[in-house]
């Protein structure tokens, strides 16, 4: 097996068959399927960029084309299924699963779900600062506000305000 050589027989015969035909009756045939899952292969395993890869594959957009149609098909998902499957049915995977109890905070901005779902015109109890008594507050803005925050909102009074 050389180099750029990356399939033997027998991993290009378990492949092949889950590929589209070659010939789609319109037009000129397309490159030959094993030189292109090759050129892949060898992009992946060598990380270069798309236009780095060696001559021998084909054009390099042949090889990324057929790459992005497989992607948006399915083609790749049907053939590593396939193999998955095959793997297991051989009792080649070790389904060992690991799990980490590793806590990772993210920030308050990192979610995209709403906390509840409250209205704009509901009333919302609002605790201003430093007073002992709640007041009860119909305002909009601050029912959105207190959506966002978690509930609690504090007023402050600013200097010159009545």
């Amino acid at each position: 097996m050389s180099r750029e050589s990356l399939l033997g027989d027998a991993q290009w015969a378990l492949i092949e068959p889950l590929l589209p035909p070659q010939r789609s009756g319109r037009g000129r045939p397309m490159r030959d399927h094993r030189q292109v899952v090759e050129g892949v292969i060898y992009r992946y395993r060598c990380g270069l960029a798309w236009r780095d890869l060696p001559g021998s594959f084909g054009p390099w957009k042949t090889v990324w084309k057929r790459h992005r149609r497989f992607s948006g098909d399915g083609t790749w998902d049907k053939i590593f299924a396939a193999l998955l499957a095959r793997a297991d049915a051989a009792q080649e995977i070790d389904w060992t699963v690991s799990v980490d109890s590793t806590v990772n905070r993210a920030h308050q901005h990192a979610t995209n779900l709403p906390r509840g779902t409250r209205t704009a015109a509901q009333s919302v109890t609002v605790e201003p600062g430093g007073s002992t008594g709640t007041a009860t507050v119909t305002d909009p803005v601050v029912g959105v506000l207190a959506d966002i925050t978690g509930g609690r909102t504090e007023l402050h009074r600013c200097a010159g305000s009545a």
